[in-house]
């Protein structure tokens, strides 16, 4: 194992922070997986499964078991881990810009496809290596001009020559659930279905510019505009990303992080980064996958006290008592009714709404929805 020290840019003069990452095998050599925890920083789920996996792949190194190349960030957000207001944590957004640390990620297709209309031709491992250089290439470009920008250059700087992605996070309250676009969906079921998820959100593209769609999205978007170009270029989905939502805020405990960690484990040997005696055996597949634009967010017309009437994970029909959001001057009661049939696989851990708030979210089988589909 190595560790990497990465000094991000200082945003004040006597200060600095740094982004650190471990890399396990060899660099250069296939396939590569990279890991990152808690970009937003208050989800702290993901930070201990980190723990407990880089546990697990120092011993596989030191046996000799890493095939390829792994790196890990257990601390994705050393900005937002320092950032507190009234004794709280405020991790999802940087204070100086109010930006979302996971949105606003560069559009590589768009910066890299004029460097490559001459380049690349009928083999598609070449065009993979050129398309990854021409991404380094922008990259090493760059010229972060704040210390936010610093980290989603340094972040992208380690995982965006990698064929597989996982970003940790998790949900206020929830189940386990993943987001993913549509064409990496096949390569990842088996990690969601070890990792025993209840709700998969896919999408082509959620309009958000997160930080693993950045690097899933360059590849169907550079296949996308060569055919509209009328250019017959090859060009696979070379790398797979994911958001996986380690269930709720509270649910860290070395319990539920060594299951999660152990999943992982099993999954890289299932990928082959990891030696095994025996290939594992697929898992049951019990969770479907449904469209992130048939995501229902209910939200609360007036303000008031919330009443859940419906637990994360139950199953709802249209018509289900969902929560109840009090006025206790008033003496009103608003219901809110489920508005498809799906999972119930988030909602919110504060138990007083604004009117308009978002009180929890539904996985719906049918999409409805467009434009931009996530939240900020």
């Amino acid at each position: 194992m190595q560790r990497i020290d990465h000094p991000l840019l200082s945003s004040s003069l006597g200060s600095h922070k740094t982004l650190t990452s471990f890399h396990f095998g060899s660099t250069g050599h296939a396939p590569k997986i990279y890991l990152q925890a808690s970009l937003h920083a208050e989800e702290l789920p993901g930070m201990l499964v980190a723990h407990h996996l880089r546990a697990m792949l120092e011993a596989a190194d030191a046996a000799g078991q890493v095939l390829g190349e792994i790196v890990l960030v257990p601390l994705a957000n050393p900005i937002g881990l320092a950032q507190r207001l009234d004794h709280k944590a405020m991790g999802r957004f940087e204070f100086g810009s109010a930006e979302n640390f996971n949105r606003h990620y560069p559009d590589l297709a768009k910066a890299i496809e004029p460097h490559l209309r001459d380049v690349l031709g009928p083999d598609a491992a070449a065009n993979v290596t050129r398309v990854r250089q021409a991404i380094g290439m922008y990259l090493q470009n760059w010229q972060p001009a704040s210390e936010l920008q610093s980290l989603r250059r340094s972040l992208l700087l380690l995982a965006h020559d990698a064929d597989y992605v996982l970003d940790l996070h998790c949900d206020s309250e929830s189940v386990m659930h993943f987001y993913t676009e549509d064409n990496c969906w096949p390569q990842l079921a088996p990690l969601a279905h070890w990792l025993g998820s209840q709700a998969i959100l896919l999408a082509r593209g959620s309009g958000a510019w997160s930080f693993d769609e950045c690097l899933s999205g360059v590849w169907w978007q550079l296949a996308t505009a060569f055919k509209t170009a009328g250019r017959s270029v090859p060009m696979p989905q070379a790398c797979c990303s994911t958001t996986i939502e380690l269930r709720g805020e509270a649910d860290v405990s070395h319990v539920s992080a060594k299951a999660d960690a152990l999943a992982i484990f099993t999954w890289l040997q299932y990928v082959g980064v990891l030696a095994c005696e025996r290939a594992p055996d697929l898992p049951v597949f019990n969770c479907q996958p449904t469209p992130l634009a048939g995501s229902e967010t209910l939200t609360a017309r007036g303000p008031g006290v919330v009443v859940f009437a419906a637990e994360v994970g139950a199953v709802l029909h249209v018509g289900d008592l969902v929560a109840e959001v009090i006025d206790p001057v008033a003496g009103e009661t608003q219901r809110v009714l489920a508005g498809v049939a799906g999972v119930f696989y988030a909602r919110i851990r504060e138990r007083y709404v604004h009117a308009g708030g978002e009180l929890g979210k539904i996985a719906g089988a049918t999409a409805f929805r467009n434009g931009a589909l996530l939240g900020a």
